[in-house]
């Protein structure tokens, strides 16, 4: 539930993420897909695996074994950089359902959000897992049963003559946008993750986190599907799932707002507890406090649009998510390789 509170956030559930990673690379975009969810399964189990062996609880430790400390408090800087932009993408999130399909304004969307965040996070770590433990399973019923519903059933044939209009990235760049796309969601998974090492054993982490990457590959290609069905018009829609999900039934559409608004609280959450929890161990303030100031601080930034927000800040953090990755297969690979030599030679 942690795994898939963290990736599946505004820009997963909105549609853009899938628009600007997958969709926009035509039939190669499901070979990125696919790819997609076994790396969010290998990276995931190999995370616990490391947390668990190495007995860390806390992404700022990971970092450090992974990257040795002075470049581990680099990255850690500008994972800490990140965190605070992607609550801003969230607020900014909320604001963009709130005044495209809930016609109210987009500053009731954003104070809407940060208040439920701070609610939910004043009490720590203890509220950042009950959020999830409540707004997962909610959030990814229905997620699977409508995007399953528009991807394989529902059809939208009128819309198919425009395909052959549409103007495809360059297929080659595919397979780096669906790194990227790992990459960068991964860093905040980073977050989550290494927090529940304290919770889980070894064998249940592992599972819980291959169960994660598994069911979040599958969301990934249901939505690439159902996203396909209805080109070129989720190319202008900031939110083009609640597109689809209007066409399908205005009831759908009402039902998917609340989904997406679920996504966006779950990423939300992720980012600022994390930002805070930084934030109060480098200056040593009350964490409370710290919470309420990013939150406060993050909400100039969210008045922009959220689509441009997705599309200029995300692929850039993904670099950062690749040097996090390099060093998580270097390190997790070349230790399992090493346990593994032992046992044959034992």
């Amino acid at each position: 539930m942690g795994y898939l509170g963290a990736v599946i956030g505004a820009g997963f559930a909105s549609g853009q993420e899938i628009v600007q990673f997958f969709v926009v690379y035509g039939a190669y975009g499901f070979k990125g897909a696919l790819l997609a969810g076994g790396l969010f399964a290998l990276l995931g189990m190999l995370l616990i695996y490391t947390a668990h062996k190495e007995g860390i609880d806390n992404y700022q430790e990971m970092l450090t074994y992974f990257l040795g400390t002075r470049w581990g408090v680099l990255v850690d800087f500008m994972l800490t950089f990140f965190l605070f932009l992607g609550i801003s993408t969230m607020l900014a999130a909320s604001g963009a359902v709130f005044y495209e399909h809930l016609y109210l304004s987009k500053v009731s969307g954003i104070i809407s959000a940060c208040l439920l965040v701070i609610i939910f996070l004043i009490t720590g770590r203890k509220g950042l897992f009950l959020s999830y433990n409540l707004l997962v399973p909610v959030k990814l019923m229905f997620l699977v049963f409508i995007t399953a519903y528009a991807a394989f059933i529902f059809k939208a044939d009128q819309m198919e003559v425009y395909t052959s209009f549409m103007i495809y990235e360059e297929a080659g760049f595919w397979l780096v946008s669906s790194f990227l796309y790992v990459a960068y969601n991964f860093a905040l998974a980073l977050v989550v993750l290494t927090e529940y090492r304290a919770v889980t054993s070894p064998l249940t982490g592992m599972a819980g986190a291959a169960m994660g990457g598994i069911v979040l590959g599958m969301l990934i290609v249901f939505t690439y599907r159902a996203l396909g069905n209805f080109l070129p018009h989720v190319m202008y829609y900031q939110v083009p799932m609640l597109f689809i999900a209007g066409n399908i039934n205005i009831k759908v559409k009402y039902v998917y707002t609340v989904v997406l608004w679920l996504g966006i609280l779950t990423t939300a959450l992720a980012n600022a507890y994390g930002f805070a929890l930084r934030f109060s161990r480098l200056t040593s303030l009350n964490y409370q406090f710290c919470l309420l100031l990013c939150i406060v601080m993050a909400v100039p930034l969210s008045l922009f649009s959220f689509s441009d927000l997705v599309g200029r800040i995300y692929p850039a953090f993904g670099f950062l998510g690749l040097v996090i990755i390099w060093a998580l297969f270097f390190k997790a690979g070349k230790d399992m390789l090493e346990q593994i030599y032992y046992n044959i030679r034992k």
